[in-house]
């Protein structure tokens, strides 16, 4: 299984479409529904840095949802969006308790 953390910051200007095009990824998601691939956002408290959580159970699901055409689309002018670059870790669950977002 991956598990994966992301966090970046964009531009104060470039919030709205940054925000709108990770909505076209939640909307491609929802419309293919990709097995055992599980994927949250957040945008921070300053308003401009932003956490994507994504834990795949398969190589095929993670290929998936690498493959979206709305994904391609959020990572093809991330540079020009971001004040800091998009830093991905990988992240070990230590526990959890009905953490479900909806």
């Amino acid at each position: 299984m991956k598990k994966v953390l992301v966090r970046y910051k964009v531009k104060a200007d470039k919030v709205t479409e940054n925000e709108t095009l990770v909505k076209e990824v939640y909307k491609q998601l929802n419309e293919n529904k990709i097995d055992g691939f599980h994927y949250c956002t957040f945008k921070l408290g300053d308003g401009v840095s932003f956490v994507h959580i994504a834990f795949a159970d398969t190589e095929e699901a993670n290929t998936a949802f690498s493959n979206l055409p709305a994904f391609k689309n959020f990572q093809a002018n991330i540079k020009d969006r971001c004040e800091e670059l998009p830093v991905a870790s990988p992240v070990t669950i230590i526990g959890s308790s009905d953490f479900q977002v909806i």
